[in-house]
């Protein structure tokens, strides 16, 4: 039909144009420092203090970047700061005790974090702590884990301890203290009978 094949198709400067290639997309900029702490202090995140005892002596500080790592074996995470006074206290001892603080205990983090004056060694002297176990237990504490140090691994300025569980004890009386946009908050253990079956 009108000289042309129906079956060939009709070749045209447009059809032996290549296709534009896209251009490589452009990596964004790292966040700045700044950036990094604002997100990170919308991060809701439970409030613990770290305990330990033994020949470097006792500490404790007060830390909220810590998690579970796996169940077999169980084990958590803490973050330690290796510019603290307490990083190579807790290394060197290898066995610590992870404090979940309940919501009354705010003002045991603001102890264990340095905001207050009190010294460490009249810290322990309160009678708020189990004394049986080989590190420091916070008698009331929401859940204790002991544990030892099983590895460690640096970076930036913090070390990330890998502690193996020995021993957990755990309540279910008392609500959670949780650190939030730079401020302690209430997390209540049942509100309004949350805990039932949703429908």
């Amino acid at each position: 039909m009108n000289g042309v094949n129906e079956m060939e198709p009709v070749l045209t400067t447009q059809s032996l144009t290549q296709p534009a290639v896209p251009a490589s997309p452009v990596a964004p900029a790292p966040p700045s420092t700044a950036d990094f702490r604002e997100a990170m202090a919308h991060l809701p995140a439970a409030v613990n203090i770290l305990t330990t005892d033994g020949p470097r002596g006792r500490c404790g500080i007060t830390v909220s970047a810590a998690c579970s790592v796996t169940d077999s074996p169980p084990t958590v995470l803490v973050c330690v700061n290796q510019r603290s006074a307490t990083h190579d206290v807790f290394n060197g001892n290898g066995r610590v005790c992870l404090n979940v603080l309940a919501a009354e205990d705010e003002w045991l983090a603001r102890h264990f974090s340095g905001m207050t004056d009190v010294s460490m060694a009249e810290r322990f002297t309160w009678d708020i702590w189990d004394q049986s176990a080989p590190v420091p237990l916070l008698r009331d504490a929401l859940v204790n884990i002991v544990g030892v140090i099983a590895d460690r691994k640096s970076m930036g300025s913090h070390s990330v301890l890998f502690v193996t569980i020995e021993q957990v004890r755990a309540r279910t009386d008392r609500d959670s203290l949780v650190y939030f946009n730079r401020r302690f908050h209430r997390l209540e253990a049942d509100p309004a009978g949350a805990g039932g079956d949703r429908k």
